[in-house]
């Protein structure tokens, strides 16, 4: 009788209070891309199978989910009307609930494989909060949490020359600063905003270089460093006050992927025009650990009990030991891959651009292949794990045709 009135109980609590964990910016809840402890998804679906629901998404862009509260928020684009905006479906059932216009016009020209709305969004749990490129500037917004603007502001100007290939980079979050990168050849900055009014409260001078990779808050040599990879080095700041606190020459001038860490070392890779992955020390000594000819561009890579996981444009992955750069296995999967990696537990899931997700072991001994899985003909957004769910952004067809699906994938 207790298990059957416990049952019952449960049936009827609110679905916010049944699913309490969230993932409420780029990298998720310990900006690493690794889901929670004691998440399970299942390692094989399709379009049929392990589907829990689907929905269209209006336009298209590459950002990923987050999930906060009873929501799941996406940006969007419609590329033809020149419009941006965010988008809450429904976290349980996948209904949009709204959808909110943030700007009109001012495209600029950006990379075949970029979009529009490539900047994850972020929220506190009270506000959400959206980056946008329009009209040679970074635009943000606040809204509430029914889709509502609480308030925009222009950032920076944003006016790549050399390269125009458009916006990427991430916001990120710290104690009530919206934290938001603009890195260019004609201008490039760091600025901190305040978040219940959008001024701002501190601005850092950047190197003018082109460059895509989103900041990141990591607790790493004993406090909260703000990190950066490119414009030819790792670059730490306080996320308090924008303060420099070291940067190490390495790399290369571009890169799109988010800086990695354990305790005192950080791990970065790009780019562009040099092929480059390193490891470096947290505490502004300038050591090098070590460096190889690895080029992963655009992806992320994950760190998991002492070794480095990573996935290369062109679908090979790779096991480094984290503190030596011993490689311990390579295995070509299939690219191109412009997604990150992400962890569940002691498996990873990685998706290439055609809509493959290969999934396989974290583990150091050997590549240890699970499966691959097909959905969608397109998949550019680094998929999101919550409530023993993974949240997938693809896309079918191509012009006119082309329809963007979000997918809740998981144990119906």
């Amino acid at each position: 009788m207790r298990f059957l009135t416990t049952a019952v109980l449960f049936s009827l609590l609110p679905f916010s209070a049944v699913i309490a964990a969230e993932w409420t910016q780029w990298r998720g809840p310990n900006h690493n891309n690794v889901a929670e402890s004691g998440q399970t998804v299942p390692t094989a679906w399709s379009a049929s199978q392990n589907v829990v629901w689907a929905v269209d998404v209006p336009g298209r862009g590459h950002s990923s989910p987050i999930v906060v509260g009873e929501l799941i928020v996406l940006t969007s684009a419609d590329e033809q009307g020149q419009r941006q905006g965010v988008f809450g479906f429904d976290r349980r059932t996948g209904k949009q609930k709204w959808g909110a216009a943030i700007s009109q016009g001012g495209f600029p020209k950006v990379h075949a494989k970029n979009t529009h709305a490539s900047s994850t969004a972020c929220s506190d749990g009270r506000q959400i909060y959206a980056t946008f490129n329009h009209h040679n500037k970074i635009e943000a917004v606040a809204l509430d949490m029914q889709g509502k603007v609480v308030w925009q502001q222009d950032v920076g100007a944003f006016s790549p020359r050399q390269y125009e290939y458009g916006y990427a980079a991430a916001p990120t979050l710290y104690n009530g600063v919206l934290i938001i990168s603009g890195d260019s050849d004609t201008v490039a900055w760091l600025k901190g905003l305040d978040t219940k009014s959008g001024r701002t409260v501190w601005q850092q001078d950047r190197p003018k270089r082109l460059n895509w990779s989103s900041p990141i808050i990591g607790n790493v040599s004993g406090k909260d460093q703000l990190l950066i990879s490119g414009s030819e080095m790792i670059a730490s700041y306080d996320p308090k006050s924008g303060r420099p606190l070291w940067s190490q020459p390495c790399l290369t001038m571009a890169t799109c992927g988010t800086v990695v860490w354990d305790n005192d070392t950080v791990y970065a890779s790009g780019g562009y025009p040099k092929k480059e992955t390193v490891a470096v020390k947290a505490d502004g000594s300038g050591t090098v650990l070590w460096r190889n000819g690895v080029k992963c561009y655009e992806q992320s890579m994950l760190i998991h009990d002492g070794h480095l996981y990573a996935v290369d444009d062109g679908g090979i992955a790779y096991c480094w030991h984290a503190k030596s750069g011993r490689e311990m296995w390579k295995s070509r999967l299939q690219g191109p891959i412009s997604a990150s990696p992400i962890l569940v537990g002691d498996t990873i899931f990685a998706s290439n651009e055609r809509g493959t997700t290969f999934v396989f072991k974290a583990s150091p001994q050997s590549f240890q292949a699970i499966g691959q899985n097909q959905l969608g003909e397109e998949s550019f957004a680094t998929p999101t794990v919550v409530d023993n769910r993974m949240y997938l952004r693809v896309a079918t067809g191509s012009g006119n045709g082309r329809k963007e699906t979000l997918y809740a994938i998981g144990k119906k």
